[in-house]
């Protein structure tokens, strides 16, 4: 799996880096950007918390 965050939606609430750090980050603007390329396996489920837990629904799942 690979996930993206729309820059457009994203508030900057940070609920995705507190809920999965390996994968999102936050840049210096305030802003959460999702690290390239697949999820490890390991970290699938919590990365889906965190598409499921953005307040703004920025988070998406890219196949």
């Amino acid at each position: 799996m690979k996930v993206t965050v729309d820059e457009d939606r994203c508030a900057g609430h940070g609920m995705c880096l507190t809920l999965c750090p390996e994968v999102f980050d936050m840049t210096d603007d305030g802003w959460a950007v999702a690290a390239p390329g697949d999820v490890p396996a390991e970290l699938e489920f919590a990365a889906r918390e965190a598409i499921e837990n953005c307040p703004e629904r920025a988070i998406s799942e890219i196949n």
